[in-house]
Formats: structure tokens, C-alpha cells, sequence
């Protein structure tokens, strides 16, 4: 499994090394944790940050955008220099129109959906979308409890469309990664574990599952 780092977790006093220590590692992706204050109840950064976030690293830039109205703000987040952007079902009123609007700008378009979220509310968009998020725990703030039942969609997505690229952020751990790859995850995001773990390095392997 690739692994992206979600730097929600990492410590802003010194993010330019916390960004340039992830190619050094050989993380995959890093994750951007896009939250508002009202579709989930936390706030933590927009465009400027991720602007001067792309100026640090060639690493791919995913953008999780719990936002309202995303559709408002794509390119906003297109031109700070995001490569793959997520959003949530419940934000848009045509999901079809802002994965079509993003991928022609040359990113990577995905539905996340959250636990209490039946996977099949994103059927009628699997054929349109680049990649699904599959969240593992309520999404707002990082460190919560993994829960195992969303392994369930993982499974169900993976045997009926083979080649979707399957996401999963939430909880995620060196124990509890062989699962996420026996299910059939392609990314793994981590943030608490990742960052707040004493030996990135072994971390990052174990997460690969």
C-alpha cells in the first residue's frame, strides 16, 4: 500500500522539515486535511498554507476537503498545487459537474465518504471518479479510534470494481494495516501515528502493511 502522511499531525513550528522529511522517508503522498469550522467542527488551513506547501516537496499533494461548498473553492485549491481532491457527497448539489471540473484541470477527483455514509450513495459516480476515501473514523480530528466495521465497504468495493483506487483514512496503525491491505486498500492515510511514532521510518513500513 502507498502511504500518505496527513501533516494535520505534524508540528507547525517547523513544517518546512516536517514536509522535506517525508521525501526523505519515502513517503508516498501527503495528505492535507482541509477543514472549515462548519461541515465539521474544527478549522485548520487552506490554499496560502498548501501554496507554500507545494514550494517544499514533489511529493503528490491530497486535499480532503471537509468544506462546505467545494465547489465554490476547486480552483482555488487546483492552483495552490493539489494533485488529488476529495470532497463529500453531502457539500455539492452535482457531484458530476465538480469531478468533471477538476479532472480537466488535471487533477485527481474523489468522493469521500464518512462511517455513517452507505457506500452506495457513491455507486452512480464509481465510473467517473479517480479514487474513493473511505473515512474509518468521523472525520474533524485526528487521533480517534479506528472503527473496523468500515472495512466492510473497502471489501465491497474492491470486489465489485477492481480497478478503483480505495483510500482510508482514520485510526490507522501499524496493527491494524494488514487488514486494511487484506481488504484491499491501495492508500493509507496516517496522522497521529505517523508523526507522533519515535521511528518514522519503521512506522511508514509497517503501515504498507
Amino acid at each position: 500500500m502507498k502511504v500518505a502522511p496527513s501533516i494535520m499531525a505534524a508540528d507547525f513550528s517547523k513544517l518546512s522539515e516536517e514536509i522535506k522529511s517525508l521525501t526523505a522517508l519515502g513517503a508516498d503522498i501527503i495528505h492535507l486535511d482541509v477543514m472549515d469550522a462548519h461541515f465539521v467542527p474544527n478549522l485548520t488551513f487552506g490554499p496560502v498554507v498548501i501554496e507554500g506547501i507545494r514550494k517544499l516537496t514533489e511529493l503528490p499533494l491530497d486535499a480532503h476537503l471537509m468544506i462546505t461548498d467545494p465547489d465554490k473553492y476547486l480552483e482555488d485549491y487546483i492552483n495552490a498545487g493539489c494533485d488529488m481532491i476529495s470532497f463529500h457527497l453531502e457539500t455539492v448539489q452535482n457531484p458530476i459537474d465538480i469531478i468533471q471540473r477538476g479532472q480537466e484541470m488535471g487533477v485527481k477527483m474523489g468522493i469521500a465518504i464518512n462511517p455513517p455514509t452507505p457506500v452506495e450513495k457513491a455507486i452512480p459516480y464509481i465510473e467517473r471518479i479517480d479514487y474513493i476515501l473511505v473515512m474509518s473514523v468521523n472525520p474533524g480530528f485526528y487521533g480517534q479510534k479506528f472503527i473496523p466495521e468500515t472495512l466492510g465497504k473497502v471489501e465491497y468495493l474492491r470486489k465489485h470494481y477492481r480497478e478503483l483506487t480505495i483510500e482510508m483514512d482514520g485510526g490507522i496503525n501499524g496493527e491494524n494495516a494488514p487488514l486494511l491491505k487484506k481488504a484491499g486498500v491501495d492508500i493509507v492515510v496516517s496522522g497521529a501515528y505517523f508523526f507522533h511514532s519515535r521511528d518514522r521510518k519503521k512506522a511508514l513500513t509497517l503501515l504498507r502493511g
